[in-house]
């Protein structure tokens, strides 16, 4: 299937989309906080924050920085770790939703705390060569390279902020991100300049508890407009995170579209799966 039929599959479904949890793939390698998924071929490419120190609440920003390691995961579609490639500097090391332009990987990597720094790298995914790219002064959450422009584009912490870049950086866009639905934690391109993101946001329950709230969304990258969203009532079986909660990847088979997830941390009970969600084509 074509990324436009992709697109257009993806427009068929809404929130009474059945989805079922077809395969859950475990990860044979140590994975900490995973953030992003890319496809490429028979290839997955994941970004995870390995957090040594903690960040704190401190008077001036919203965290201390904390320390930790930004690691690249490339595996097969079976769970094996093919090349652990480390990114960052410094109090920038927490990578985020990375996308795959037919050529190079686009992964930022930010401190791990809104209104910060990011760097913006890309890494070839034959050769694993890592090139910076540029730098940005706010904390940049995940990257989509509009594959018809040329374009960068970026969400913030939270993804409250949209921005587009050119590829050497210079910025041509900065906007408030006009829906409140989830906070996109990984987003891809799609076709003819659209992305598509998935997400959550955490709402408050009753006796104190709390309730995640999962979607996917396709975005107009000229524009930013929402032209189509779902919200995602599928959780871990193993932790209940929601599903959309970190990396997403959306693909297809002939008759099938297929959203592969990692909601779950490497220390929790089980590690983190692949957790692979099935629904038929329209």
């Amino acid at each position: 299937m074509r990324d436009s039929d992709l697109t257009r599959a993806f427009q068929a479904t809404d929130r009474s989309t059945a989805w079922a949890l077809v395969e859950r793939v475990p990860l044979k390698f140590p994975t900490y906080h995973p953030q992003g998924i890319a496809l490429v071929g028979e290839l997955i490419f994941m970004t995870s924050v390995e957090v040594l120190e903690a960040p704190v609440p401190v008077d001036g920003y919203d965290r201390t920085p904390g320390a930790g390691i930004g690691h690249l995961f490339a595996m097969d579609r079976q769970g094996n770790l093919k090349q652990d490639i480390q990114l960052g500097e410094g109090t920038a090391y927490h990578p985020g939703g990375l996308d795959f332009d037919g050529k190079d990987l686009w992964v930022p990597v930010a401190e791990y705390r809104p209104d910060s720094r990011a760097i913006v790298y890309t890494v070839d995914p034959t050769t694993y060569e890592v090139t910076e790219r540029f730098r940005v002064q706010d904390h940049v959450g995940g990257v989509v390279r509009d594959r018809t422009t040329g374009h960068v584009h970026g969400v913030s912490w939270g993804s409250r902020t949209l921005y587009s870049w050119t590829p050497t950086g210079k910025q041509l866009s900065k906007l408030a991100n006009a829906s409140h639905f989830v906070d996109y934690q990984d987003c891809s391109y799609t076709a003819d300049g659209k992305q598509l993101c998935g997400g959550v946001t955490t709402l408050p329950g009753p006796n104190n508890t709390s309730y995640d709230l999962g979607g996917l969304a396709l975005l107009d990258l000229r524009t930013n407009r929402i032209l189509h969203e779902i919200p995602f009532p599928y959780f871990s079986p193993t932790t209940n995170h929601n599903a959309t909660r970190n990396p997403v990847a959306l693909e297809s088979t002939p008759d099938k579209l297929r959203l592969i997830t990692a909601p779950d941390d490497g220390d929790t009970p089980h590690g983190t799966e692949l957790q692979i969600y099935e629904t038929p084509l329209k």
